[in-house]
């Protein structure tokens, strides 16, 4: 519900009535001209290109696939759930990637990492992302076995490259019951530079006293957005861009306490997030170009903990399991990165790739009433060569080396992809690589001497391509060494593996105006992670998983409907707990939640409401209901101490709505969502 307003506006520029256009193959754009229609048709789940590299490989989607995903709130990450390999995970943010955390997965804009994608984390109930998918011309989801280029996530990359100028100046403004938003983007007279700002307020206060919701909200949800950018063409193929976000947000709510029957226990988390990026691009002579880019982020997150009896007054208890129900923790991080990657062209398509980049990053806080300080600098360097082997056979090879000053240790990673081109429509990938990822920041505040943790991908896959429809078919297996495990001691003594198959169907041909695909994901994996006692199947992966989405443009009715539906078998939970007497963690409880089932509509009426107006306005009606069958949905387990009492977790609500009105002024890109069916 967050940013749904917004979202929608910018998403009514792109469905707008105009005369029908006919359908056409998506093509990908990679110049530094203005921004066109043709530069968001990246639609296809492979960019077809015969090539090895990760548009080869991996899932490309447009700004227009992330908004009309029925179920996605507009969020980048919620719609990529419904491509093969990402789980189906609903009480917790992020992506879920072949057995993978949510951490393993990294989000990188125009080549720098976004470090802090997400509103902060609430215990059990899914949080937002942060980025605005109109900020991007193309979205790219590797799910394994990623270019050197990019480091720091042994599961998934999700790279994503920001548009450039925009097609025209552009306003829009949006009204829903717990949202507003705005916005406005200016195209200078000669074409060559632009300038936007934005804006999101949203406080769900109004929707949650209408709308049932379990736990007690007891502060907001609120969450704000603003945004600024600028974009400026320098000489014949030079792009400098810049893009600066910064967001706040408050989430309080408090639930029965699970080791009682008479307390409440309370969670309240306020972030503040400040981001900004400013990248150049040039070419020379069509043989070199030049990437470069800085990124800065600044997150402040303040969360309280608390425990009070049913009058709401403070209940403080020093023993356990009650001595950490109150506190204050306070995590201030900063984080910078410098990058620069040179290209040296040459011809049938082969290239050589070289850069280096720099990470720094410091936390400094107080966290379970101990004080927290963790700086480091990492740096990375690399080299990636494209090479033409035969007429029908491309390689992709590379290097990766990396150094973090808090780890005192350098690792190296090769990587390396192989494409051999079968026929015009198909194409044969390998791919092989070993991802390094510094462990995160919360086992490095207790023990700063752990390594890296470590991921060895393997992938085959087979995609066709051809007239408007895409297959893909993929086998992979993912060895991981040097885990972090919490038992006996904080330590890389983990391990673990992740083997599957995915299908992937997509046509956007045999139906006038509608587009849909079909997913199924295979995954089997087991982990000894954390406080394991051995190799588990985790609670976060699902064997099988599927998704049907629909998204069909009723054009004589100005109407776009869109359907989803997703199903996941269950996923394994587990009481673990602390043996005193053996003198390890013991399994207490396990089982398997039922089947994961969720249906979810959107529609939206198109029209205008200043129809005799010179600049006539693109404006219009959105509705959803997320879970619109009400299907129950249970995600795990939470267990008191003993494990006396045992907790389901399960949707805040069993449904969600969202209506709202608003308006553009400027562009219509109707030709965009018909060249999308």
């Amino acid at each position: 519900m967050k940013r749904v307003s917004v979202i929608w506006a910018v998403f009514l520029m792109s469905v707008a009535v105009a005369a029908q256009q006919p359908v056409k193959d998506s093509l990908p754009a990679d110049t530094a001209r203005r921004g066109s229609n043709r530069v968001l048709k990246e639609v296809t789940v492979s960019a077809g290109s015969f090539d090895a590299s990760d548009k080869a490989k991996g899932a490309s989607l447009t700004p227009m696939d992330a908004v009309t995903v029925a179920g996605s709130n507009a969020d980048i990450t919620q719609a990529l759930r419904s491509l093969p390999g990402a789980q189906q995970i609903g009480e917790q943010e992020g992506l879920f990637v072949r057995g993978g955390t949510s951490d393993e997965t990294r989000q990188f804009i125009d080549g720098t990492l976004l470090k802090y994608p997400n509103y902060p984390a609430v215990p059990g109930i899914q949080q937002f992302a942060r980025i605005n998918p109109f900020l991007f011309k193309g979205i790219l989801f590797s799910a394994g076995g990623y270019s050197a280029l990019y480091g720091q996530a042994m599961s998934s990359a999700l790279i994503m490259e920001s548009i450039d100028l925009p097609d025209k100046s552009s306003a829009s403004f949006s009204v829903f019951p717990s949202n507003l938003g705005a916005g406005y983007q200016h195209l200078a007279r000669n074409g060559r530079s632009s300038y936007g700002v934005g804006m999101t307020y949203s406080h769900q206060g109004l929707y949650n006293a209408i709308v049932p919701h379990n736990p007690d909200y007891f502060s907001g949800p609120s969450y704000f957005e603003g945004n600024a950018n600028f974009r400026i063409k320098t000489g014949r193929t030079g792009m400098l861009k810049y893009y600066t976000m910064w967001t706040s947000s408050d989430v309080g709510i408090r639930n029965p306490d699970i080791d009682s029957t008479t307390l409440l226990a309370g969670y309240q988390v306020k972030g503040k997030n400040y981001y900004g990026n400013l990248s150049y691009r040039n070419t020379w002579n069509s043989d070199w170009r030049l990437d470069a880019g800085l990124a800065y982020s600044y997150n402040d997150n303040d969360t309280r903990r608390s425990l009070t009896n049913a009058e709401n007054k403070p209940v403080i208890l020093a023993t356990d399991p009650y001595r950490y129900k109150n506190g204050n923790d306070v995590v201030k991080s900063d984080f910078a990165q410098a990058r620069v990657v040179m290209t040296r062209f040459f011809p049938r398509g082969q290239a050589l790739r070289i850069g280096a980049e720099h990470f720094y990053s410091k936390d400094h806080g107080v966290m379970r009433d101990s004080i927290i300080r963790l700086t480091d600098q990492l740096s990375a360097a690399f080299a990636e060569g494209d090479i033409r082997l035969a007429t029908n056979v491309s390689l992709r090879a590379g290097v990766r080396a990396e150094y973090s000053s808090l780890l005192q240790r350098g690792v190296v990673a090769p990587r390396a992809s192989i494409a051999w081109r079968l026929n015009e429509e198909g194409q044969l990938n390998l791919a092989y690589g070993i991802f390094f990822q510094e462990p995160q920041n919360t086992f490095l505040y207790h023990n700063a001497g752990l390594d890296y943790t470590k991921a060895t991908h393997y992938v085959l896959n087979y995609t066709r391509r051809a007239n408007n429809r895409y297959f893909r078919l993929e086998a992979y297996y993912k060895k991981y060494d040097q885990l972090i495990k919490t038992f006996p001691q904080t330590g890389n003594n983990g391990n673990g593996y992740a083997q599957g198959v995915e299908l992937f169907y997509r046509d956007k041909k045999t139906f006038r105006n509608l587009d849909y695909w079909i997913t199924y994901t295979y995954l089997d994996t087991k982990r000894d992670f954390m406080n394991y006692p051995y190799e588990m199947r985790p609670t976060f992966a699902a064997p099988h998983t599927t998704t049907i989405a629909i998204k069909k443009f009723f054009q004589d009715l100005s109407l776009y409907v869109n359907l989803s539906y997703s199903l996941a078998a269950g996923r394994p939970y587990y009481d673990l707990r602390y043996d005193m007497a053996a003198g390890h963690w013991r399994t207490y409880d396990e089982g398997t939640t039922k089947a994961y089932s969720v249906a979810n509509i959107h529609i939206a009426y198109i029209t205008s409401f200043f129809k005799n107006r010179q600049h006539r306005d693109i404006s219009g009606v959105a509705c959803g209901v997320n879970n619109l069958l009400g299907t129950a949905q249970v995600f795990g387990y939470n267990y008191s101490a003993g494990g006396a009492n045992k907790v389901a977790i399960t949707l805040p609500a069993t449904r969600t709505y969202f209506i709202g009105v608003f308006m553009s002024l400027g562009t219509d890109r109707t030709s965009d969502i018909l060249d999308n069916l």
